[in-house]
C-alpha cells in the first residue's frame, strides 16, 4: 500500500471519482522497450494494423467490493468529558442496523500467457470481494488471483477461458529512447479497448510512489481507467505498465508514468512460479551523499549511497561492508544516487556473490557479498576556538561546530534517556543558528564518529574537527545516534 502522505498526490487510474489535484496511479512493472530500426523511428502512416493486432490481447478489468455499514441516528448530546458520551455511542452503535453496498471499480490489464494469465496493477484489484475479466468480444470471465506485489503495484490474475487466448510478448525497456514512439490501450473512463498514441518523453523517473520507482514517462493520453494497461513500442511488444498522470484536473495533460517491462517481466515471472515475489538482500541502511558529505570524505563528487547502518548477522557485515562506507558500485553497476542500489541489490540473484566497491577512509575498497533473500517483513565540548579540550576534561564546547558536548556517565544516561549500551559523545548543548542547528543536531544526540573515526571524549571530538581543518575541508561528517536510529550528517565548519 502506498503511505497516505503519497496518496492525497495520486489518483488511481479506475477510479470512477474527481479528484482536484491528482498523480493517477498504476503501479505495474513496465517491459523493456526495444530499439526501433530507423525507418520505423519515423512517424507511422497509421497505428490502425498495429491497434488490430493488439486490442484482442487487452482486457477490463471490473472489481466489486461488499462494504459494511451502520445507519446509526443522531447520538443525544451529553456534556464533554461525560461517562454518558461513551455510554450513548457505544449504544447506538450496537443497536443500528448494518447495511452493506457495493462499490465497483474499473481498470485494465493484458494477458500474457495463452492459458488465461493476466496481468495488472495491484490497486485496481486491493480488497476486492468479486474480479471480472472482459476480453475484447465482451466475454466476462472469473478471475482469480495468483500473486501481487504492493512494492511494484503489480498483480497476476488467472481466468479460464477454455481455450487459447492472444497473448502479448514483453518488450525490452532497457534501449527504449527518449523520443520514441508509443502506443497505450487500456479502458479509460470504462470506455474499454481506446487507443493512443504518443513519445517516451522522460526515462527513469521517481515520483515518490515506492521503494523502486524507475518510470517511463509518455506523454500518450493516460485517464482513469488506464491503469494496468500494457505501453507498446512499434513492434507490438509491451515496454511499460500504465500506471500514472500527472493532472491538476483527473483528466490527461500529456504526464503520464508506465513501470518498465524491466521491472514488470520479472516480478510477474516470480508471482508465477511463487505467487510472491523474491527480492535480493544487502542488510544496510544508506543515505544520499550530499555534496557537504563528499567533501567531508574526500570523495570526488556527490555520488553512491552511504551506508548509516549495517544489520547483525545480515549479507553486507558478512561481506565486511562498514557504516560510513560509501557504495559505488555494486554487482559491477554504478550506483550515481541512491535510490539505485535498492533497485539493484533486489534484482540481484538470491545467493549469488557480486563484487562491491566502497569508498571508505578516503581510499576505494573492493569487497564480495553474497546477496540474501528479502523477507516481506524486513522492512535505511569546553570553550576553544577549534576545539583544543583538555583530554581529561569531561565536557567541552566545539564553537566551529556551536556544538557543547559532554562524555557519556551514569547520571548522564538517566537524565537524557540513553540506553545502557549506547556509546558515543553526548549532545547537551546547540547554538542557536550554529553550523550543527542548521543540520539538525539536538540536545540529547549522541555523536560516535566524527571523520568516520570512534569518538568517546569531546576532546576525541575536537582533535578530528581540527583535523578537517587541516586538510582545508569545508565540513567535517559525524555519525548520529538519535533514539537507537543511526545517520551521518555533514556539519560545516564555522571559521573563527
Amino acid at each position: 500500500m502506498l503511505p497516505k502522505e503519497h496518496l492525497r498526490g495520486l489518483l488511481f487510474a479506475h477510479r470512477l471519482r474527481s479528484v482536484a489535484v491528482a498523480l493517477t496511479m498504476a503501479l505495474v512493472a513496465t517491459p523493456a522497450i526495444v530499439s526501433l530500426p530507423a525507418a520505423a523511428a519515423e512517424m507511422p502512416p497509421s497505428f490502425a494494423d498495429l491497434a488490430e493486432r493488439l486490442l484482442p490481447s487487452v482486457v477490463n478489468i471490473s472489481t466489486t467490493q461488499v462494504i459494511q455499514s451502520r445507519d446509526r441516528p443522531e447520538i443525544p448530546q451529553a456534556p464533554p468529558g461525560s461517562p454518558f458520551e461513551d455510554f450513548f455511542r457505544e449504544f447506538f452503535d450496537r443497536n443500528a442496523p448494518e447495511r452493506s453496498r457495493r462499490a465497483t471499480s474499473l481498470g485494465s490489464g493484458f494477458i500474457v500467457d495463452s492459458a488465461g494469465f493476466v496481468v495488472t496493477n495491484n490497486h485496481v484489484i486491493a480488497e476486492a470481494d468479486e474480479i471480472s475479466v472482459i476480453l475484447q468480444d465482451n466475454e466476462r470471465y472469473e478471475a482469480t488471483v495468483v500473486g501481487r506485489d504492493p512494492k511494484t503495484d503489480l498483480a497476476l490474475l488467472k481466468i479460464d477461458a477454455g481455450r487459447d487466448l492472444p497473448a502479448l510478448e514483453w518488450g525490452n525497456s532497457s534501449v527504449a529512447r527518449v523520443g520514441d514512439w508509443v502506443v497505450a490501450i487500456g479502458n479509460p473512463f470504462g470506455l474499454g479497448g481506446s487507443v493512443t498514441a504518443g513519445i517516451i518523453s522522460a526515462r527513469q523517473r521517481d515520483i515518490n510512489a515506492g521503494p523502486y520507482d524507475n518510470f517511463l514517462q509518455t506523454d500518450a493520453s493516460i485517464n482513469r481507467g488506464n491503469s494496468g494497461g500494457p505501453l507498446f513500442n512499434l513492434d507490438g511488444q509491451v515496454i511499460g505498465v500504465n500506471t500514472a498522470i500527472f493532472s491538476p484536473t483527473g483528466g490527461s495533460v500529456g504526464i503520464g508514468f508506465s513501470i518498465p517491462s524491466s521491472l514488470a517481466e520479472r516480478v510477474v515471472a516470480q508471482l508465477r512460479d511463487f505467487g510472491r515475489t523474491k527480492r535480493g538482500w544487502l542488510g544496510v541502511r544508506i543515505q544520499t551523499v550530499t555534496d557537504e558529505i563528499a567533501e567531508s570524505l574526500g570523495l570526488d563528487s556527490a555520488r553512491g549511497a552511504l551506508v548509516a547502518s549495517v544489520t547483525e548477522g545480515g549479507p553486507a557485515q558478512d561481506g565486511k561492508i562498514e557504516a560510513g562506507d560509501v557504495v559505488l558500485s555494486f554487482d559491477n553497476r554504478p550506483i550515481d544516487q541512491m535510490r539505485e542500489l535498492p533497485r539493484i541489490v533486489a534484482d540481484t540473484e538470491i545467493g549469488g556473490e557480486v563484487d562491491v566497491e566502497v569508498w571508505r577512509r578516503g581510499a576505494m575498497v573492493d569487497l564480495r557479498v553474497t546477496v540474501g533473500e528479502l523477507e516481506e517483513d524486513t522492512a535505511v565540548l569546553a570553550s576553544v576556538e577549534t576545539g583544543a579540550v583538555p583530554e581529561e576534561s569531561q565536557t567541552g564546547t566545539i564553537e566551529s561546530l556551536g556544538l557543547v558536548l559532554a562524555t557519556l556517565n551514569d547520571d548522564l544516561r538517566l537524565e537524557h534517556g540513553v540506553q545502557d549500551d549506547a556509546v558515543g559523545v553526548l549532545v547537551t548543548s546547540i547554538e542557536e543558528g550554529g553550523p550543527a542547528a542548521e543540520k539538525g543536531l539536538r540536545q540529547g544526540d549522541l555523536i560516535m564518529e566524527v571523520s568516520q573515526e570512534e569518538v568517546r571524549t569531546p576532546a576525541q571530538v575536537a582533535a578530528q574537527v581540527a583535523a578537517a581543518q587541516e586538510a582545508d575541508r569545508r565540513s567535517v561528517l559525524l555519525l548520529v545516534n538519535r533514539n537507537g536510529e543511526l545517520r551521518f550528517v555533514a556539519v560545516r565548519i564555522e571559521s573563527g
